[in-house]
């Protein structure tokens, strides 16, 4: 009886562990194919992603445009049209001399050189400061007055002045323009005197005669011009047109010098000499 009975608890522990044993080898093999599906779909997610890394998309164009303009901004297109803006660019030269006709009668024909400088506010309007300097020769009945005490004399004027300048075609090869403004001026009217002086040329010196001042009036005043001219701007290496041009202009010019009536100048018989001096400068020159 024992021994039956032990061999049955041996026969239904045998039979336990073969049913325990088959359940396990059951749920081994569906979770190594369960595996083997992730796996598949892993690598082919794999290679969807790498298929898509090998043709990136093309970038936005919202990307692209603000690129761009963020590449102007710091050096290309953008940038040079800023710099057109700047300080540099906005100056303005000119430098011109010519000849001067007389309207008043206290000076005849000379001579005039000017140079200036300022601001191009924008392409029509620019302002310069001006230094010019003019000499006429005094007429022949104002020295006369001297009674022989001068053959000879001139008047030398120089200013600095404030001149607005206005282009009518800013943008064309071939432009048009009107000037004007004013400031102070300084008139010196000199008579002179042929005096012996010495002159030396390479190995021979010698005695000559040159002009020498005798009497002189001076005057410090203000002064207003008012004129207009043609200017022709120069081609430039691109093909549009550059800043340079060539001018020529006139100019109403009226000093106004105090008169001076029945004056002597260091000793010289006296002179009278009207008021204002009143001149038209014509000149040609260079402006960038």
């Amino acid at each position: 009886m024992k021994f039956s009975l032990l061999m049955r608890c041996a026969t239904m522990t045998v039979a336990a562990v073969l049913l325990a044993t088959g359940v396990a080898i059951a749920q081994s093999t569906q979770s190594q194919d369960q595996t083997g599906t992730t796996g598949f779909s892993s690598s082919q997610a794999g290679l969807s992603q790498f298929a898509l890394s090998e043709l990136p998309d093309a970038p936005a164009p919202e990307g692209s445009a603000s690129g761009g303009g963020q590449y102007g901004q710091g050096g290309g297109g953008g940038g040079y049209q800023g710099g057109k803006h700047g300080l540099l660019h906005r100056l303005t030269f000119e430098a011109g001399g010519g000849a001067n006709a007389p309207i008043s009668s206290s000076v005849t024909y000379g001579a005039n050189f000017t140079v200036g400088g300022g601001l191009k506010f924008n392409p029509h309007f620019s302002t310069l400061i001006e230094y010019q300097f003019i000499v006429d020769k005094l007429p022949g009945a104002l020295i006369s007055e001297t009674q022989g005490a001068a053959n000879g004399g001139h008047a030398h004027i120089w200013s600095f002045t404030l001149d607005p300048v206005f282009d009518l075609f800013p943008k064309a090869s071939n432009d048009f323009y009107v000037t004007g403004g004013g400031g102070f001026y300084r008139k010196v009217t000199t008579f002179t005197f042929p005096m012996a002086t010495q002159f030396c040329y390479y190995f021979y010196c010698g005695t000559g005669y040159v002009p020498g001042t005798v009497g002189h009036f001076s005057s410090n005043q203000g002064g207003f011009n008012v004129g207009g001219g043609y200017q022709h701007r120069f081609g430039s290496i691109y093909g549009d047109t550059s800043s340079a041009a060539i001018f020529i202009e006139a100019r109403y010019l009226d000093v106004l010098s105090p008169a001076i009536v029945g004056k002597s100048a260091n000793g010289l018989p006296p002179v009278t000499i009207a008021a204002d001096t009143k001149v038209i400068p014509v000149s040609v020159g260079i402006r960038w």
